[in-house]
């Protein structure tokens, strides 16, 4: 048992922020000039890399019985939000791809193969994970790859495309097909040790063109019969895409958490280019639409936030309901991003799209976001892993009291016990303690003057109450992949629910004197957030003035503009 660690954010966290050094520096080797250089020769940072590799980055993907630091999934966001804030490339290209390829690991492995995994990624070295196939893209189960049992193991045949690292990694995880007929016991994880390999039957496929994460490696390897020993297969044959969704539960939400630090820098560029900028007299700042704008991106920041970290600590909590908020997490994380930094490149103008100048990261930036949508696990195949679990939910939790989640879901400072990888789930089983604390959480006790926080809640709970209704009425029949539209905006419904009731929850645990127990937050993000608002009207004047002021204090005084507000090398 390891010890249980607290705080919103580790200390690590600050020690690697100082490490990197300001973004703004021209002479530092890890600053935006030296990023935006490589960037333009599509090469990873060289001086990210050794910098991360004196740290010992690799360790936070390590669990502690192993080596390594990753007790916490809300830590691990936070510590790579440094990474990402500045480089999205090299926190993909140096960490994220072993992170995936890692949790496989720590989901199934055996003892000797999650040892072995461990002292390559100690040691600095890389594990790629070798998914996904072009024709295939989300669809795993439609993994041709294959594996076709031999005397001494298998043989491995068939091409992996667009894998981060698989050029450069020193071992890889496999997904291949070990049985031709189709079902879920049709595929297996394979874990292959490429130093060992025969290099005869492994053949190097070029890198795929791409608009962003231009210095990643992506590249490809068609394997040629290649024979791997039997040991190399990840727990039982047959349970590869089971083992695969389960550990995906965890990437799912840490990685879209991770990506925050990206909207952190395009909200920290345009509020400094628009503060130097005079237009009719005065700062751009100063005009009600840009103001508006502002506001309105650090709420869309501070909800992402707030639903990646209940989803990361869910995973230590409540690791059975984890199949639900990873997707959810991912799925609406990934299109606050996207649409907060669209509506920030619209106020930028022109300057968006410079390639020189102060605001130059900022495309580069845009691009490296792209990724955030498909990459990994796409948002529309979060919305197919949704939609069948929702009749379940609304018969055994949304129209029902049940047992609530402990209150350490939402108190981010509160210590966390181990990630349990041995109890995470295919489905949820109808448990939502998030949603379902709507069923109590009106008619707790709120200040007189948060009656009208109450009463939106109130209203949630009865629209819960609505969508509930619908859903159990949903035959399974028609939840396949070919599901009617419709039926998939009740998940766009649910998620915004959840993410509404999971940002009233962090509000209502937050410690006194935190800007997190200002009402003003919350009012602006179930504001945004209300029913039918796709393109919502301006906040209320005073919520507004609260949120700019917070803004501009945080970015006067060099600090994140997340839910952490730490310290940043700015």
């Amino acid at each position: 048992m390891t010890t249980a660690t607290t705080g919103l954010a580790p200390k690590r966290a600050d020690e690697l922020e100082h490490l990197l050094g300001g973004l703004s520096d021209p002479a530092n080797p890890t600053g935006a000039t030296a990023i935006l250089a490589a960037d333009e020769r599509a090469e990873m940072l060289a001086a990210g890399e050794a910098l991360l590799h004196s740290y010992g980055l690799n360790a936070e993907f390590v669990p502690p019985e192993l080596g390594g630091r990753l007790e916490r999934a809300d830590h691990l966001a936070e510590v790579m939000r440094s990474l990402y804030r500045r480089d999205p490339a090299l926190g993909l290209g140096y960490g994220a791809s072993s992170l995936i390829a890692g949790v496989t690991l720590w989901t199934a492995g055996a003892a000797p193969q999650k040892e072995h995994a461990a002292r390559l990624l100690l040691d600095g070295r890389r594990i790629a994970i070798a998914f996904h196939e072009l024709a295939h893209g989300n669809d795993m189960a439609g993994t041709e790859f294959e594996a076709t049992a031999t005397p001494d193991g298998l043989h491995l045949s068939g091409r992996k495309e667009v894998v981060t690292n698989i050029a450069r990694a020193d071992a890889m995880v496999v997904l291949a097909r070990t049985d031709p007929r189709p079902g879920p016991r049709s595929h297996s994880l394979a874990l292959v040790d490429r130093a060992s390999a025969d290099p005869a039957r492994l053949t190097d496929l070029p890198r795929f063109g791409t608009v962003g994460m231009r210095g990643v490696q992506l590249g490809g390897l068609r394997f040629d019969e290649l024979p791997v020993p039997a040991s190399a297969v990840l727990g039982p044959v047959g349970s590869g895409l089971e083992t695969a969704l389960k550990a995906l539960q965890i990437t799912r939400t840490v990685l879209p958490a991770m990506a925050t630090g990206i909207l952190d820098t395009g909200l920290r560029l345009t509020v400094d280019h628009l503060t130097r900028r005079k237009l009719y007299g005065g700062p751009a700042t100063a005009l009600p639409h840009v103001r508006s704008v502002l506001a309105g991106v650090f709420a869309d920041l501070l909800r992402a936030e707030a639903l990646g970290a209940v989803g990361a600590r869910a995973l230590h909590l409540v690791p059975g309901a984890a199949s639900v908020y990873a997707s959810a997490v991912k799925f609406e994380v990934s299109r606050l991003l996207l649409e907060a930094m669209d509506r920030l490149a619209e106020v930028l103008g022109a300057h968006f799209y410079l390639r020189e100048g102060p605001t130059a990261l900022f495309q580069k930036l845009l691009r490296d976001l792209a990724p955030v949508g498909f990459g990994h696990i796409a948002r529309a195949a979060c919305q197919m892993s949704l939609l069948p679990q929702l009749p379940l939910l609304a018969r055994r939790t949304w129209d029902r009291p049940g047992t609530e989640a402990p209150a350490d879901l939402y108190a981010l400072a509160e210590p966390l016990p181990p990630l349990p990888y041995d109890r995470l789930a295919l489905h949820a089983a109808g448990r939502d303690p998030i949603a379902g604390s709507l069923h109590t959480l009106p008619d707790a006790p709120w200040a007189p003057e948060h009656t009208d926080l109450r009463d939106l809640v109130a209203a949630d709970r009865a629209e819960l109450a609505e969508l509930a209704g619908v859903c159990v009425r949903l035959s399974p029949v028609e939840l396949g992949v070919d599901a009617r539209p419709e039926y998939y905006d009740l998940v766009t419904r649910y998620v915004r629910l959840l993410s509404r009731t999971a940002c009233v929850q962090v509000w209502r645990h937050a410690e006194p004197g935190n800007f997190l127990a200002d009402p003003a937050w919350l009012r602006a993000v179930l504001h945004r957030s209300a029913r039918g608002a796709h393109r919502p009207g301006p906040l209320p004047a005073q919520v507004e003035d609260t949120l700019l002021t917070e803004l501009l204090d945080r970015r006067d005084t060099g600090r994140s503009f997340g839910l952490t507000a730490r310290p940043l090398a700015v």
